[in-house]
């Protein structure tokens, strides 16, 4: 039996299903899985608790508000100048690897930590090293790649972003060229990340298919269903949906009575849709109904008449690269999805080869969309989509894991001297 031990910024139950779900398929292969990872007062993703040995750092011991808000602040300035998030997980990786052999660190992050241990580890216990990026920060347009909303004061806010920024990628580059190699989500992120390391392996996220798959299930309601966070407008932009829906009920083709747009959001992204929503007069059209735990995710899409993923142009300054871990599980139940707007790049080609639904340029294209799936609703009380199974099939978590388990193989046997 080889082991692995994995370094994360998140895990199961908080979030992170893209380790939880790996951790859960290594359970089925020669490979067994040790998990250090924030400890993260979540549990959106009970489904994937205790399937593996997970020691959990707390950064935030202090319960109340005025306490964590104060252990935050001394938090990110211990992390900015000091890299005191990976030092606290390198030490608890340490006390691990003092009782028990590792063939192989894998090191899973959206921004750098822990990225710094996970180098420092492999090198002080002479382990071989793969980096597996979710997201980059060249994807963003703005702030968004910093896990905690910072406080908009003039000039400040500007100055931690851009410094931010700056010491993020310079560490985050520097440790891809020590890695073994690195894995990521889309073809977008493997091309720009080749050029600090030459082995970057495609590994898409996808789905479960033990929770995820199609049920004709009848609903009394036209369901238009959001599931995620919004964290600006310029990544998830719903204009065209709101133009569509406008435009439809001008027409007569929908009304408040049938036709609903639930948001499965939390209250920030929620008050952005609110203020949207308000501004093209299809406000009564909303329902939010908050974050609901991952194991109900699959009866929600299900219960769906179309789903929606927003996003936007992957050229100029909008977002890039964007392979959310939702396309793949609205694939899986066979639901139409609805794409706004096109980002010209990757989730466009998806939905075009796979044809699981559109990437809408524009309006009409959306009222076409969601005219077409309005009548097979109302002939069937649920709605389908075309997509072949066979092309979902390399999307599978599953799949997934036999992937990183063949670069775990490759790459264990090629010992640092």
């Amino acid at each position: 039996m080889k082991k692995v031990l994995i370094l994360c910024d998140l895990f199961p139950p908080a979030f992170g299903p893209r380790m939880g779900y790996l951790c859960k398929y290594l359970a089925q292969s020669d490979w067994r899985p040790v998990v250090v990872t924030e400890k993260v007062d979540s549990c959106n993703f009970q489904l994937l608790e205790n399937i593996c040995e997970v020691h959990e750092v707390n950064f935030y011991p202090l319960k109340s508000s005025f306490g964590r808000k104060l252990q935050w602040i001394g938090l990110q300035a211990l992390s900015l100048f000091f890299d005191y998030k990976d030092y606290k997980i390198k030490k608890e990786a340490e006390s691990i690897l003092h009782e028990q052999k590792f063939d192989l660190i894998l090191c899973s992050s959206y921004r750098t930590f822990p990225l710094p241990a996970a180098e420092q580890l492999a090198e002080q216990y002479k382990i071989p090293f793969i980096a597996d990026l979710r997201d980059i920060i060249e994807q963003y347009t703005g702030d968004e790649f910093i896990s905690h909303p910072i406080p908009d004061i003039p000039f400040v806010k500007k100055w931690i972003v851009n410094r931010f920024r700056k010491k993020s990628l310079s560490i985050r580059n520097r440790i891809l060229k020590k890695a073994a190699c690195v894995t990521t989500i889309s073809e977008w992120h493997q091309e720009w990340l080749k050029q600090f390391n030459p082995n970057v392996y495609l590994i898409y996220n996808g789905y479960d298919p033990e929770l995820f798959y199609p049920e004709k299930i009848q609903t009394g309601k036209f369901i238009i269903i959001y599931t995620g966070r919004i964290l600006s407008l310029a990544m998830r932009d719903p204009t065209l949906l709101f133009q569509g829906l406008r435009e439809l009920a001008s027409q007569g083709v929908i009304s408040p009575d049938f036709c609903r747009v639930h948001w499965y959001v939390d209250p920030v992204s929620w008050s952005l849709i609110d203020s949207e929503a308000n501004k093209y007069g299809v406000r009564e059209y909303m329902d939010m109904k908050g974050f609901v735990p991952a194991s109900e995710i699959p009866h929600l899409l299900n219960c769906s008449s179309v789903l929606l993923i927003l996003t936007n142009k992957s050229t100029g300054d909008g977002p890039k690269g964007v392979m959310t871990t939702k396309l793949f599980e609205s694939m899986a139940v066979r639901k139409p999805i609805l794409c706004i707007r096109n980002d010209e790049g990757v989730l466009e080609k998806t939905l075009r080869k796979t044809q699981a639904g559109i990437a809408a340029s524009n309006v009409d294209e959306v009222c076409a969309f969601l005219g077409a799936a309005i009548q097979q609703w109302q002939e069937y009380g649920y709605t389908s989509s075309p997509v072949r199974a066979d092309a979902i099939e390399p999307y599978s978590r599953k799949g997934q894991a036999l992937q990183f388990i063949q670069l775990f193989n490759r790459y264990s046997n090629n010992m640092p001297s």
